[in-house]
């Protein structure tokens, strides 16, 4: 985010209350009215579906700097996916009306989000064009690639370090958690990875997405 936009962004919501959640709060439920528009400035937050098999299906991650739900914020459509915690969380909410007034009212800011959107929607276009086509070993190098990227911390050896469980892999990826452990161990295998509990280590991120190409 641009910094004169934050700025913007900063003011208009800290003008209303501050909100904490821990790891695996609940914040909105499926098919419930949110209580306005959410703005995170720590921590990260997913959004799900539950599929009619019982699975939870992730949808999105949002990360530090991001507005929700604004789905319903803008278009008044109902919100029909939960949002919880995946790490400590802190937020501002304000009324979803004001938002879009002060959307309105700020080019700048809109034009920044609607950036990012796009940015967003390209990601998952990536991402449906694997998961629609690919076998589970390319969907879930697919998924690896993407998220490290979005949210993969680099280590002063240069790997890259993925905060995430093998429970979340199979919601991003669609795939079994059986099928997800049975993927890693063939990228184990190839010394491509190491895993820790819900840390990936990915040892080089080009290496990884030529596996992806080769494949």
């Amino acid at each position: 985010m641009d910094q004169t936009v934050q700025i913007k962004v900063d003011g208009f919501f800290r003008k209303y209350k501050k909100h904490s959640y821990k790891k695996g709060e609940m914040l909105i439920r499926a098919d419930d009215e949110p209580q306005g528009t959410m703005y995170l400035t720590r921590g990260r937050v997913k959004a799900y579906s539950i599929s009619r098999k019982g699975e939870e299906v992730i949808v999105n991650i949002f990360k530090e700097g991001s507005f929700f739900p604004m789905s319903w914020a803008v278009t008044d459509s109902p919100n029909t996916y939960f949002y919880e915690a995946l790490t400590e969380v802190e937020l501002w909410r304000a009324p979803k009306n004001d938002v879009v007034v002060f959307l309105r009212t700020e080019p700048d800011v809109l034009f920044d989000l609607l950036r990012r959107v796009f940015i967003g929607v390209d990601g998952i276009l990536q991402r449906m064009s694997y998961l629609m086509g690919e076998d589970a070993y390319t969907r879930l190098i697919a998924e690896l690639v993407i998220t490290a990227k979005r949210f993969g911390e680099k280590t002063e050896e240069g790997a890259v370090e993925l905060k995430i469980s093998e429970k979340d892999l199979a919601a991003q990826t669609g795939l079994t958690r059986e099928t997800v452990s049975r993927e890693i161990k063939k990228l184990k295998d190839k010394n491509l990875i190491t895993l820790r509990r819900d840390v990936v280590l990915i040892q080089s991120l080009s290496y990884l997405e030529n596996e992806l190409v080769e494949d």
